[in-house]
């Protein structure tokens, strides 16, 4: 697989544990890689760094071959950049600024623009000063897309839209996967990364935590049931058989079951033999292993 995007043992110290630190992943082509953790986690940082912002204090960043901070003008022909925070420069409409990014990248088939457009229902012509946030990031999305980069960066790109809304945007996200571009999006929405991403790192105070195949959340071989039986008597029996339960409240007369997927019709025809008020899947879902795992790592702290 070819790598796209290299970064090795970056580091970035704003002091009193602020900045990104031994930061170490690769992209690869026509890979979507999801980057979630808290606000002030190193997100926006690292992205930075990938885009030539920054210079590290240690380590690299290369993209296509190229040192980020040395050649950020050259890579930047490759990229599409969505922004945390965006900022406007001083011009009245969309179309005044769209035109204007255009004109900078040397564009000029505007076809695919205006398609982008039309799919995020955007007024290009509206005052850029009072548009809405919602509207300044359809714009903004606008222009990281148009003239169809290669890589696409997008720091926390579904901010202020509504959920109609970011729903298009993760379809020309998927579009834009299916076209084999090779993608880094942050987000704190688990929902969007578990739908479009292929990987996800988690950072978390500046250092990456652990990076996740999808491929390992969605076919996991073993699955949780919750079971609630009608009466403490089966409840209380149930739990002496030999079953991995992982989680009880006794109040619900309640059990969590994990169980191997190819043992599971083992297990109802157990609970045919009590009294089951119902049972149903419990998902196994990013959020949860990655909660799962910084639970563990505080606990080692």
């Amino acid at each position: 697989m070819e790598e796209v995007i290299v970064i090795q043992n970056l580091t970035k110290d704003y002091g009193n544990n602020k900045g990104i630190f031994d930061v170490s992943f690769n992209i690869y082509k026509g890979e979507v890689l999801g980057f979630v953790g808290a606000n002030g986690a190193g997100k926006t940082t690292t992205i930075r760094h990938i885009m030539g912002f920054l210079k590290p204090d240690s380590g690299s960043v290369t993209v296509k071959g190229l040192e980020a901070y040395k050649n950020s003008a050259q890579i930047k022909k490759y990229i599409g950049y969505i922004p945390g925070e965006i900022a406007f420069p001083d011009l009245r409409t969309g179309i005044d600024f769209l035109k204007s990014q255009a004109e900078f990248i040397d564009l000029k088939d505007m076809d695919y623009a205006n398609e982008i457009i039309k799919q995020l229902q955007l007024d290009p012509k509206a005052t850029l000063k009072r548009m809405s946030k919602g509207m300044k990031q359809k714009t903004a999305i606008v222009a990281a897309l148009m003239h169809d980069p290669e890589i696409l960066l997008l720091d926390e790109p579904t901010t202020g839209l509504d959920p109609l809304m970011r729903d298009r945007f993760l379809e020309l996200i998927e579009n834009e996967k299916k076209k084999g571009k090779t993608i880094l999006i942050s987000s704190h929405l688990y929902e969007e990364l578990e739908r479009v991403c292929d990987r996800v790192a988690l950072i978390d105070e500046g250092k990456i935590i652990n990076i996740t195949s999808m491929d390992e959340i969605k076919n996991r071989t073993c699955t949780d049931l919750k079971v609630e039986f009608n009466n403490e008597k089966d409840f209380n029996k149930f739990r002496e058989t030999k079953f991995n339960i992982i989680r009880v409240q006794e109040q619900y007369n309640q059990v969590t079951v994990r169980v191997e997927k190819d043992q599971t019709q083992t297990l109802f025809e157990e609970l045919e033999k009590y009294d089951v008020k119902f049972f149903s899947e419990v998902k196994y879902t990013l959020e949860k292993h990655f909660t799962k795992i910084i639970m563990e790592e505080n606990k080692n702290d």
